[in-house]
């Protein structure tokens, strides 16, 4: 009897193994590299904007530079207030400037995952982190897609690897935080952003027109 019930719970163990060998074999990498500025090809995987598209003044630029640390992404330039004199456009907010990556070639599923996690050399100021989603509002003619807004502050000239959950990312429209109960779906994910306005931030951060400069190593997705 005492054989027969080594090789039950023998089989039992040897099952066990095989599912928990199974589930690890299914579950994703506990992280998820989205972007690595380690090359200059990353470049080609993001555009620029700003103000100046709307007769403001403010100015910037993406670089990938040998630093102390190899090749890393540099978002620089500068923010001004002001506007083009016989602008057309009645801005009613200037002093922005942002990176967004180029539509991903259909979706990137971060279902798994709960964190985003960025390793950045700031510059004293508030840059805002931002993760579009399917579109959930149209708008004649257009479609926009559901956008997903965090403050990212890394202290000057220092290194840090920022964790942002999921779950910080408040739904916001047109950089308007929307006053209802939504929830991202982290499945359908089709471009991130970075970007930096001369006004408002985190307490204590940098603000007001001038230079400003974020070096930028990775952007990951993290299961905690």
């Amino acid at each position: 009897m005492s054989r027969f019930r080594s090789l039950w719970q023998a089989s039992i163990n040897a099952t066990k193994r095989a599912f928990a060998w199974n589930f690890e074999d299914l579950m994703p990498p506990r992280e998820n590299i989205i972007f690595s500025f380690n090359s200059k090809d990353e470049l080609k995987r993001w555009h620029l904007y700003s103000d100046s598209e709307y007769g403001g003044l403010s100015l910037a630029s993406l670089e990938i530079k040998e630093g102390d640390s190899g090749l890393n992404g540099i978002f620089s330039g500068k923010l001004s207030l002001d506007v083009a004199e016989g602008s057309p456009w009645r801005m009613k907010r200037s002093g922005f400037c942002g990176m967004r990556s180029k539509k991903f070639d259909g979706f990137i599923d971060l279902d798994a995952y709960d964190t985003i996690t960025m390793k950045l050399r700031g510059d004293g100021r508030s840059y805002i982190s931002t993760i579009y989603t399917d579109n959930w509002i149209n708008s004649p003619g257009k479609q926009e897609d559901n956008s997903w807004q965090a403050f990212v502050f890394s202290p000057k000239d220092e290194w840090n690897e920022i964790k942002i959950p999921l779950d910080r990312y408040l739904p916001t429209w047109r950089g308007n935080v929307i006053n209802a109960k939504l929830e991202m779906n982290p499945a359908r994910i089709v471009g991130m952003s970075l970007s930096v306005n001369a006004e408002g931030g985190v307490p204590g951060a940098k603000s007001g027109p001038g230079d400003f400069k974020l070096e930028i190593d990775y952007i990951k997705a993290l299961r905690t």
